[in-house]
């Protein structure tokens, strides 16, 4: 499953610096007699353990896949839950982009990195999702999960019920920010499945993903991905760290009608994560189909999360003692996942290992649902509570305003959308290419780039606007994606 250039690669980028050069050098038993060394020394509780897995958006292939099925710390990953459940609350009308967050004392004393937010103060919602996109900020998490969740441990609930629901069997949440907790635990697996979701499900919300600073009071926060703006094709999801979890990485990228979600876990470096993550792109983008439909990941019924009317109410009473748990009760294990549009085929990028590279099929089926019944044990203690470490996503503090500024006159109703790009170029070539190849679909749809103001650049989304309905929007996706475009619609 996994080449030979990635897989040695690998293993000199997680050795310690000093023992590369050696390894380099080393042949046949000297490297073994050298490996069997390093493992002496270390014991497998010091240091994370790496696992990894690349995904092919479009038919749920697994290009590639190491350890991609053992339990893992998420850390920081955690807010890509954190970040779904917001999203969900905002497309069913629950919250809005400026509802007002309130900040407890429970969220303000969240240990570092965090916006800094005082007691009794609030933000706006984008502000708060912002700063768990480029700071990540463990205070604005978890502020956000008192809102809708009413308390962040029946908001943790909530993220496991949702996480069974997509289909991500092994993940248990106990926060919603990642901070150290050894029963919080994932997969790489499960983390590409949250990733494609996050795409699939919420385009409208995804493109946060691509901001890379924004403004905060009077400060610029800058972000952590490193691959945004360096690597062509990538267009955000998340970082995270800490001393127990390594330095991970969920990666989506889409160029020439392909489109990949790679996860990195258990980096010794973050530019050792980067840098693997590159060449996972490198090698296995130019494998993925151009055909194929992407609606991999089932949609589900909206979580049990609170308005914002109820939420305030919550957080109020969850600061005094007085909310109510059995008003809140949830179910220990969410629904299993249902399909979507085709009933011919699985919808989801998960089944247990068992050898095959495709993941669709019956025994798939089988294997996914079975899997889903079965309780979540993390496998070893990797980590002391309380280990947040030094580097643990660091960063300034601030808040919000993102420019999003049309390139040329952009329409309004419903648009759809093809890809984004640092370069207008590329973004312009991208839509005269779907022009041709949508036939009537696009006849009278007009092109367009929209500039997202993301710090050290620009990203230009590229989108067709003119369209009537609702319908007409879906349907001209639907062509452009049997010509191997990803599309999506949404209303401007």
């Amino acid at each position: 499953m996994k080449s030979n250039v990635v897989s040695r690669s690998v293993f000199l980028d997680f050795l310690p610096r000093s023992c590369q050069a050696v390894a380099t050098v080393a042949k046949g038993l000297v490297m073994v007699g050298m490996v069997a060394t390093v493992a002496v020394a270390t014991p497998a509780q010091a240091a994370p353990k790496y696992a990894g897995i690349v995904i092919d958006v479009k038919t749920g292939k697994v290009l590639y896949s190491e350890d991609a099925d053992e339990l893992r710390y998420p850390a920081s990953l955690t807010k890509m839950m954190t970040l779904y459940l917001t999203f969900e609350a905002l497309e069913a009308g629950k919250i809005r982009l400026n509802t007002r967050v309130p900040f407890s004392k429970n969220a303000a004393s969240e240990p570092p990195t965090k916006l800094g937010v005082g007691v009794g103060n609030a933000i706006t919602v984008e502000q708060a999702m912002l700063g768990l996109i480029t700071r990540s900020a463990n205070d604005a998490s978890t502020a956000l999960a008192e809102m809708l969740g009413g308390s962040e441990e029946r908001f943790a609930r909530i993220m496991t019920q949702k996480a069974r629901a997509l289909g991500m069997t092994r993940t248990t949440y106990r926060n919603a920010n990642g901070l150290p907790n050894t029963a919080q635990v994932t997969t790489a697996r499960d983390q590409a499945r949250l990733g494609i979701a996050l795409r699939q499900h919420f385009p409208q919300y995804y493109d946060y993903f691509s901001v890379r600073s924004f403004r905060f009071g009077k400060q610029t926060i800058n972000g952590h991905n490193r691959l945004l703006g360096s690597v062509r094709g990538v267009d955000g999801i998340k970082t995270g760290y800490t001393r127990a979890s390594g330095y991970n990485l969920v990666t989506s990228a889409v160029a020439d009608g392909r489109s990949v979600v790679g996860v990195v876990l258990g980096g010794r470096s973050g530019g050792a994560r980067d840098q693997q993550m590159r060449k996972l792109i490198a090698a296995y983008m130019p494998k993925a189909s151009r055909r194929g439909g992407g609606d991999l990941i089932a949609e589900t019924k909206d979580a049990p999360t609170l308005t914002a009317e109820v939420a305030s109410e919550a957080v109020t009473a969850s600061a005094s003692g007085t909310l109510s748990n059995r008003a809140m009760e949830l179910p220990e294990n969410g629904p299993i996942p249902t399909y979507r549009y085709n009933e011919a085929r699985i919808e989801t990028a998960y089944a247990a290992t068992s050898g095959a590279n495709e993941i669709i099929g019956k025994r798939a089926l089988a294997a996914t649902l079975k899997l889903q019944r079965e309780s979540v044990v993390p496998a070893e203690d990797l980590t002391e509570q309380g280990d947040t470490g030094d580097a643990l996503d660091k960063l300034t503090t601030s808040s919000t305003t993102t420019a999003a500024i049309a390139s040329e006159s952009t329409p309004s109703g419903w648009v759809i959308q093809i890809g984004a790009t640092p370069d207008k170029g590329q973004a312009q070539e991208l839509l005269s290419k779907a022009k041709n190849s949508g036939g009537k679909a696009l006849s009278s749809a007009m092109p367009f780039t929209v500039a997202v103001n993301s710090g050290s650049g620009e990203l230009y989304r590229a989108r067709f606007g003119g369209f009537d309905n609702q319908n007409g929007a879906a349907a001209a996706c639907k062509v452009l994606k049997r010509k191997g475009f990803a599309c999506w619609a949404s209303q401007q």
